[in-house]
């Protein structure tokens, strides 16, 4: 019932180095931006910096980097490390990624074991940085003493595996004999193998301007990208201009210091100053790029590209699922299973550890391995507060499994709860909820008030235009179709109604219907083939199937699907509470189910065939006992069937 392919990819994912990239965006005068971070002091800031990537990713930045920063070590696999923090926004959050890294105090068999950590993360950026040299730090032979240093030792140990950007100082360094010498240094670590500069901040265009035309009469003839820092509170300005070793104007000091304890009026005088000065660069001819420094903050940021027009909500997607910008999964990945649709992070870390991965078909879905979920933390917090807020999400107390039913239907409406807050969240749906059940979201939240949990859907499209604001994907001038699929959980009265109405429906719908222990998997596909439930076509390259229902693949994730309910639901509340039952209840006893209808052209008929369960279940003796119901410790146990 779905087109054919040879299995050939669609889509340009030709990887292109970012320096061949920013060299591109400059010679086609194609403005751009990117964003500065630093990996915060602790876990859950780290965990609230990714939800920032995720929104920020949506404005289009051309890549971001991470400073290197003492919040832990930095090749350190902690949390807080600089190298975990651009590994995560590299594969999880798509977004090209630049690593600081300082060289001054290292050794060579130090900084070498980095640059592994770093090309082994997928992170093919650096920007190479001499460090802060203090006073115990003094001049090694043959050792690390300038940035130079590291940037031929890159080129030397590495070749052009990685884009080197170095840094500009458009005053001159502070630690520099002259602005001229300075400029000669810079002169020398572009010769050694820097493709393109990054400025420190300044004040005024004129001083940036400036910069640009005396690097150019040197010989300096690479992307000179501008430092741009919005003054958000005077001790940030304090705090940024002593560590550089700058002097703030006059004339800036003047407007802040009578507002100078007035964050919101500073913050309003910096979105505007950074505005006008971008907008002058902008306009000379000379800037095609600007790097935002956010101090991890977004609204400042944010306005001033809006401002400037750079910042884009409208991103055309590759693919309908987020990409990775790991290159090597950039390049080669181009299908995955429908059931991680909301999960994205959670998918990409259980195939972290693939050695090749599907390009045009799924292939032999047998194949690969799953890895655990284990160390999956950094996306989401564990303390005190964050279970609180959660518990408002999904209910401080829970008297039944109506109370779960309507954190559903609030979810799917957007409607608030009887705590007075929207419900934008559930364990199965990290990034809200979707365009495309937003589309269905009226005829869904009849059935989740029901005890149709749904937690995953899309509705059929025929041969939409590949640019459509919810279905497009790919390339302009394209066509996009796609099957009806809905994916739910329901208690196991409703499961036995389901069996007795689905042969009816074959084999227009295709099924998978599961418990948590997995010794019961009903199904009508075809368990060795994948069946593709979106795909698209695009002038002059053959179709691409980059979703599918993959049976191999559901088992994997019914485990994770099972497990979210005591992971991150049940173990919100006391354990023994009522709460925590309920939870756990529904776990062990509940069904895991997903349709397929294959006819996309017509009208889908997954309705119906609720509509036929809900019937059906009318019919069954409602004095039936469950058997062989799954139990935490795996042994069979005979419980009295709890019926809505």
């Amino acid at each position: 019932m779905s087109p054919v392919t040879n299995g050939i990819n669609g889509h340009d994912f030709s990887v292109e180095s970012l320096a061949d990239k920013i060299l591109s965006r400059v010679e086609s005068k194609d403005p751009f931006f990117s964003l500065e971070f630093f990996p915060p002091r602790t876990e859950q800031g780290a965990a609230n910096l990714i939800g920032r990537f995720d929104r920020m990713r949506a404005g289009g930045p051309l890549f971001v980097d991470i400073t290197w920063h003492p919040a832990g070590d930095p090749g350190s696999d902690k949390i807080t490390s600089s190298t975990k923090i651009a590994g995560t926004v590299l594969n999880y959050c798509g977004l090209d990624t630049m690593l600081h890294m300082t060289c001054v105090k290292q050794t060579k068999e130090t900084i070498k074991k980095n640059l592994e950590k770093t090309k082994n993360l997928g992170i093919r950026n650096i920007l190479a940085l001499r460090g802060d040299a203090d006073e115990s730090w003094g001049y090694q032979e043959g050792g690390f003493n300038y940035g130079v240093d590291l940037v031929r030792f890159i080129k030397q140990e590495y070749g052009d595996d990685f884009s080197i950007c170095v840094a500009g100082y458009p005053n001159g360094h502070p630690d520099s004999t002259s602005y001229q010498d300075d400029l000669l240094h810079l002169k020398e670590k572009i010769d050694a193998g820097g493709q393109f500069i990054i400025t420190q901040l300044f004040f005024t265009a004129e001083e940036f301007l400036t910069f640009v035309k005396d690097c150019r009469e040197i010989g300096i003839n690479c992307p000179i990208i501008p430092g741009i820092f919005p003054i958000q509170t005077n001790r940030s300005l304090v705090q940024l201009t002593k560590l550089s070793k700058l002097s703030i104007p006059e004339e800036i000091q003047k407007v802040i210091e009578p507002i100078k304890d007035n964050d919101a009026a500073i913050r309003k005088y910096g979105i505007d100053l950074a505005t006008d000065m971008c907008r002058t660069l902008l306009n000379s001819g000379k800037v095609h790029g600007l790097h935002m420094y956010t101090l991890n903050l977004e609204t400042a940021t944010i306005q001033i590209l809006k401002n400037l027009g750079l910042w884009c909500q409208d991103v055309a997607k590759p693919l309908p699922w987020k990409t990775s910008a790991n290159p090597e999964r950039r390049e080669n990945e181009t299908v995955r299973p429908i059931f991680w649709c909301d999960r994205p992070k959670s998918y990409i870390h259980r195939t972290q550890g693939w050695d090749e991965f599907p390009n045009g078909r799924w292939g032999d879905s047998a194949s690969p391995a799953f890895g655990e979920l284990k160390d999956y933390h950094l996306f989401f917090l564990r303390s005190r507060t964050a279970k609180d807020k959660l518990r408002s999400l999904w209910g401080k107390e829970l008297t039944s499994e109506a109370d779960v039913w309507k954190v559903f239907k609030h979810f799917i409406t957007g409607a608030v709860n009887e705590n007075g807050v929207k419900v934008t969240e559930t364990p199965w749906n990290d990034d809200g909820l979707s365009p495309e059940t937003n589309v269905l979201s009226s005829t869904l939240s009849r059935y989740n008030e029901l005890g149709v949990l749904t937690i995953n859907s899309q509705p059929n499209v025929n041969a939409v235009p590949s640019t459509h604001p919810i279905y497009g994907w790919g390339d302009k001038g394209g066509y996009i179709s796609q099957k009806a699929y809905l994916e739910f959980f329901i208690n196991k009265h409703y499961a036995e109604a389901l069996k007795t109405v689905l042969p009816k429906y074959h084999p227009r719908v295709n099924y998978h219907m599961i418990n948590k222990c997995g010794t019961t998997d009903h199904t009508n596909a075809d368990r060795s083939n994948p069946n593709a439930v979106t795909w698209g076509i695009f002038a002059g390259k053959e179709i691409i199937q980059p979703t599918v229902v993959d049976p191999v693949s559901f088992i994997v994730w019914k485990d994770e699907a099972f497990g979210l309910w005591h992971e991150r639901w049940a173990s919100l509340y006391e354990k023994g509470s009522k709460s925590q039952e309920i939870i756990n209840n529904i776990a062990d006893n509940y069904y895991l189910v997903n349709l397929v209808d294959n006819d996309y052209p017509a009208d889908s008929i997954l309705w119906e065939v609720l509509d036929e369960m809900l019937a059906a279940s009318q019919k069954v003796d409602l004095g039936k006992k469950s058997n062989g119901v799954c139990a935490e410790n795996g042994t069979q146990k005979i419980e009295e069937l709890q019926i809505h």
